[in-house]
């Protein structure tokens, strides 16, 4: 009669004591770990995922109004969405302008006399050719963009007021509410020839707070103008210190 070989397979990850013996002793390969099928997680569709605060802080203006519907039972997240679209709305407001929009005489009217009552407007009058108003529109081109919620525009000085002298140019206008509230003609007040975008900020922003960033109140953009004159004065006296050591060095 033949001799049969009977291996009994217990289920899996199971161990008899005989095997444990065996495997104390170096006999058996060691038990392996039992198999373990990963956690169910079922499939959740990006659009209904929570919106956090982060997630709302990532959306553009027309998405936040979008979800309106999306948001109306959660109240904490209703809230901070119409906070975050104001922001935004704020924040185009303020970037409206941001450079020196070249006008014409009949343009004069709409740009400047009927600008809104909150927004300043720094009126240029030039004449090309003339070194001193290329030197002026340098820094009034970089004031532009650092202000944009304070609106440049340029214009012919003759297109603006007929026969106005060459002598006077350059000459700044700057209007609020439909009114004059400064004249500046030539670059005396600015520093003369040596004038810098700092020294023309700190000249229209002396009485009244004519260039505005877009961030906080008229006053804390005044008080920031006033700084970045003070930093950008140490920053050139430390610069040209520095410039003698080295001359003095060579």
């Amino acid at each position: 009669m033949a001799d049969y070989h009977f291996v009994y397979k217990d289920v899996e990850g199971a161990s008899t004591q005989w095997d444990d013996i065996q495997r104390r002793l170096g006999n058996l390969p060691p038990k392996p770990e039992p198999f373990k099928p990963p956690p169910f997680a079922p499939k959740v569709d990006a659009g209904e995922q929570p919106k956090s605060k982060e997630w709302l802080d990532e959306r553009e203006a027309e998405e936040l109004e979008e979800l309106e519907d999306d948001l109306d039972d959660d109240r904490f997240l209703e809230q901070y969405r119409k906070m975050r679209l104001a922001e935004l709305r704020e924040a185009a407001k303020a970037a409206r302008f941001g450079s020196i929009v070249p006008i014409t005489g009949s343009d004069f009217v709409r740009e400047v006399s009927q600008a809104p009552s909150e927004v300043w407007v720094v009126v240029f009058l030039y004449k090309d050719g003339i070194p001193e108003c290329g030197l002026l529109q340098n820094c009034l081109e970089e004031l532009a963009t650092r202000y944009p919620a304070t609106k440049f525009v340029k214009i012919i000085s003759t297109d603006c007021i007929p026969n106005y002298p060459d002598r006077n140019v350059p000459t700044i206008l700057v209007y609020n509410n439909s009114a004059v509230k400064g004249t500046y003609v030539g670059l005396q007040k600015f520093g003369g020839k040596r004038c810098t975008p700092e020294s023309v900020a700190l000249a229209l922003c002396q009485s009244d707070p004519v260039l505005n960033d877009g961030h906080g109140g008229s006053h804390s953009s005044r008080d920031n103008v006033i700084e970045g004159v003070r930093r950008k004065f140490i920053e050139k006296v430390v610069a040209q210190h520095e410039e003698r050591e080295e001359e003095d060095s060579d």
